[in-house]
């Protein structure tokens, strides 16, 4: 196997697991680099096998490992380049930071990553998840793309499926919430017809699977408010495990049953579509 340093230089346009494949010939081969982050493209290791290398692109075989070795913890990093990040964070770890410097959290715990390659790096919230709702989410990796993605966010997300196990199964397999959300003085969430009050939110859900006393739903989001999937369900007579704030009574998974499934976006720059998709987690499949 290669362990020249030197760059190689894209002459034509490819995917990145096909230069690969073609440069070893054997796809394994290639798969396995991918997977060890050995590959860098233009100066950013890259782990998409679907990415596209335009003419130009510079690439490294084992490139020089940086600082950056330590993994972020109660996270996994799925894609990463240099203007942002996507992870798959765990459940019970918040998203941003707080006032408590110490307190774990996705963006303490990728702020330290980034700063490992570089003191100057920084870390900027683009969207958050409760802290018991484990899945996917994006960073960004300056205020530019930060701004980018927040300011065109309806446009630029293509597809966003959570996957909810509810306390009983919906009257139909599927159907669409539709209602104002507010906030009352108990900071808990609630649905209202007043739109002058609340803000409008749309759920999609549809049912994969049922169990006697369970249901495995499929939810696609129109609209991303706060709580949004957990009220709806409440208002469906169907909470999420595990969210006693909205009904629940049983918490079989010992954890909020509610995880971000599958994010798909238009890259806030090359404008190319991005997909990513996470195992169902294995305290939600073993009931069904």
């Amino acid at each position: 196997m290669d362990t020249e340093n030197s760059p190689i230089i894209i002459e034509s346009e490819t995917q990145l697991l096909a230069f690969l494949i073609d440069k070893y010939k054997n796809r394994n081969v290639a798969k396995t680099i991918l997977k060890e982050r050995n590959v860098s493209v233009n100066g950013v290791i890259s782990t998409q096998f679907n990415l596209i290398l335009l003419p130009g692109f510079e690439i490294e075989i084992n490139p020089k490992k940086k600082n950056n070795t330590q993994k972020p913890k109660g996270l996994k990093i799925i894609f990463e380049d240099k203007y942002l990040l996507v992870i798959n964070k765990e459940a019970g770890l918040l998203s941003i930071a707080t006032d408590k410097p110490n307190e774990p959290t996705a963006y303490n715990s990728l702020s330290t990553y980034v700063k490992a390659e570089d003191p100057v790096n920084k870390i900027f919230v683009v969207h958050r998840l409760d802290r018991d709702t484990s899945g996917l989410m994006i960073y960004a990796k300056s205020l530019e793309v930060q701004k980018k993605l927040q300011t065109s966010w309806n446009e630029n997300i293509l597809e966003r499926s959570y996957l909810a196990v509810t306390e009983g199964s919906p009257k139909t397999p599927k159907g669409t919430m539709k209602s104002y959300l507010v906030e009352n003085k108990a900071l808990i969430m609630y649905s209202t017809q007043n739109h002058e009050t609340g803000q409008f939110a749309i759920t999609h859900f549809e049912v994969l699977k049922k169990s006697r006393n369970l249901c495995l739903l499929k939810i696609d989001l129109e609209t991303g408010r706060k709580n949004q999937i957990r009220v709806h369900m409440k208002d469906l007579g169907i909470p999420v495990v595990g969210d006693s704030k909205y009904g629940a009574k049983t918490n079989p998974l010992k954890r909020l049953g509610l995880h971000a499934w599958v994010l798909s976006f238009k890259h806030p720059f090359s404008g190319e579509t991005l997909r990513f998709e996470t195992e169902i987690p294995s305290t939600f499949s073993k009931f069904f």
